[in-house]
C-alpha cells in the first residue's frame, strides 16, 4: 500500500512539476496601442427651395455706446480732463460732438440704416434691445422684456412687407438719441436678454432657419444671478471697480450657456446666434475670449472651410477645426460694421443644399468609416449619389437633383455617421 502511495505521490509530483515547467515558459508580446473610437452623426432636413430665415436683431444700447469710436482722436478729448476721464461720452460727463468725434452709437446708426435699407427683404427681421433701462441706476441691469419690432408673419413673396419691417427697425434705431435723455444707458445684461429672445414664439418654428444677430459693444457684465458678483477672488471685473454690485463682473459662462440653449435639439430648437463685437472692449482683453466662445456655441462662427485665407489679414485659420482665430465678427467703425453685416447676410443666403458639411474633426479617419443616409435609407457612394470631400459629404447627379427639388412640403432628410480613431 505504501508503495502504491509513493508511486501516486511521484506521479502527482510529476504532474505538478509538468504544470510548473509549463507555467515557466516565456512568451514575447507585441505592445498594442489601445484603440479609442468616436462617432459623429451629422444630419439636416433639406428644403432647397427654402423659406426666408427669421432674423431677430438683439441690439446692445448700453451706456458705453456713447463713447468715441476712436478715443485717441484729439476732437474727442475734454479740455482740462485727466486720463482716463479726459474723453467725451462717459456717463455723467461731457457729450461728444458727433460731427467731429463720431461715437459708437452714431456710427452704428449709419451702418444699420444702410444695411436695413439695402437688405431688408433678405429675411423676416425683428428688433429687441437691451438693457431695459430708463437711465436710472436701479434699472441699469434690467434685461430685455419686450420686442421693439416684431418679426413680420408674412409670405416671403411680400417683399414690401419685409422691407417695411426693416424700415421700422431702422427708424427705431435712428430715433434713439445719440446721447442724453432717452439715449444709450445702463449695463450689458447679455445672458438674460438672450434667454428672453429664446422664448419668442416667432423663433420656435421648424419650417425656416432662425437666427439671433447679437450686436454688442461691451462684455456681458450685468447679471444679478452671476455667482462671481461681489466676490473679489472670482469676479473678473470689466470696469474700474466692481464692489458688491452685479454690474461689472464678467458673465461669460451664463452668456455662453444661453447661446447654447438657443440650439437645444431636445426641444427641436436650432436658433443660431451671430455675434458682432463693436468697439475696443470686444477687441481686446477678455473680449475675444468671451465672444469667441459665444460665437462658436452659436453655430455661426467665422470659418475657413473652403479657403484657408478666408479669415483675413492678421487672423489665423485653425487647420483642424477650420475656424478662424477670431470666431466672431469685429468692427471698429461704421464702414467695418457695414462690411461685417454684408458678409453675414451673404453667408445666410449662400448655402449649397447638396453639401452636408463636416468639420475636419467630424470627418472619418478613413473613407470606409462613414455611412450616409437619405430619408433614413443607407446609400452607397458613387458618381450619381455622393462622395466624401474635405468639406463633407457632397451629393451628386440624381441625388443632388432630388435635393434641389425639395420643398417645405416635400423635404429630404440627410444624415452622415462617421467614425474617428482617437
Amino acid at each position: 500500500m505504501r508503495a502504491k502511495l509513493n508511486i501516486l505521490s511521484a506521479l502527482a509530483v510529476g504532474i505538478v512539476g509538468g504544470v510548473i515547467a509549463s507555467a515557466c515558459q516565456t512568451y514575447d508580446f507585441e505592445p498594442v496601442e489601445p484603440l479609442a473610437l468616436a462617432q459623429t452623426t451629422v444630419g439636416d432636413v433639406i428644403r432647397a427651395k427654402a423659406l426666408k430665415p427669421n432674423l431677430m436683431v438683439l441690439l446692445d444700447t448700453s451706456g458705453s455706446m456713447t463713447l468715441p469710436v476712436n478715443q485717441a482722436d484729439p476732437d474727442c478729448k475734454v479740455a482740462g480732463g485727466t486720463p482716463p476721464n479726459d474723453i467725451c461720452g462717459q456717463p455723467g460727463g461731457t457729450n461728444c460732438d458727433v460731427n467731429t468725434c463720431p461715437t459708437r452709437w452714431s456710427e452704428l446708426r449709419g451702418a444699420m440704416s444702410t444695411f436695413l435699407g439695402n437688405s431688408g427683404s433678405i429675411a423676416r427681421m425683428g428688433l429687441t434691445t437691451y438693457p431695459n433701462s430708463n437711465g436710472t441706476t436701479s434699472t441699469q441691469c434690467f434685461a430685455s422684456s419686450a420686442v421693439r419690432i416684431a418679426i413680420p408673419q408674412v409670405e416671403d413673396t411680400d417683399s414690401a412687407a419685409l422691407q417695411n419691417a426693416a424700415s421700422q427697425i431702422s427708424s427705431e434705431i435712428l430715433n434713439k438719441p445719440i446721447n442724453g435723455q432717452g439715449g444709450p444707458s445702463g449695463g450689458t445684461p447679455t445672458s438674460e436678454s438672450l434667454k428672453f429672445v429664446s422664448s419668442l414664439t416667432e423663433l420656435q418654428g421648424t419650417d425656416r432657419d432662425d437666427f439671433v444677430l447679437l450686436l454688442t459693444d461691451g462684455l456681458p457684465n450685468c447679471n444679478s444671478a452671476n455667482p462671481n458678483a461681489g466676490n473679489p477672488a472670482t469676479c473678473r471685473c470689466t470696469q474700474a471697480t466692481c464692489g458688491t454690485s452685479p454690474l461689472g463682473c464678467l458673465d461669460k459662462d451664463a452668456s455662453v450657456q444661453a447661446v447654447t440653449n438657443l440650439r437645444n435639439p431636445e426641444k427641436e430648437k436650432d436658433i443660431r446666434t451671430i455675434v458682432i463685437g463693436f468697439g475696443a472692449e470686444t477687441a481686446s482683453g477678455v473680449g475675444p475670449e468671451t465672444l469667441n466662445a459665444m460665437a462658436e456655441a452659436g453655430g455661426f462662427a467665422r470659418n475657413c472651410v473652403n479657403d484657408d485665407n478666408a479669415c483675413g489679414a492678421g487672423d489665423t485659420c485653425d487647420p483642424v477645426s477650420k475656424l478662424c482665430g477670431r470666431r466672431f465678427y469685429q468692427a471698429a467703425n461704421q464702414q467695418e460694421l457695414a462690411n461685417a453685416l454684408a458678409q453675414i447676410i451673404n453667408r445666410i443666403g449662400d448655402t449649397n443644399p447638396c453639401l452636408l458639411a463636416l468639420t475636419a474633426a467630424q470627418l472619418p479617419s478613413d473613407p470606409s468609416l462613414i455611412v450616409v443616409y437619405v430619408n433614413d435609407a443607407p446609400m452607397e457612394s458613387g458618381p450619381n449619389t455622393w462622395e466624401l470631400t474635405s468639406a463633407g459629404v457632397e451629393f451628386k447627379g440624381d441625388t443632388c437633383n432630388r435635393i434641389l427639388g425639395s420643398t417645405n412640403t416635400n423635404p429630404i432628410k440627410l444624415e452622415a455617421r462617421a467614425v474617428q480613431r482617437k
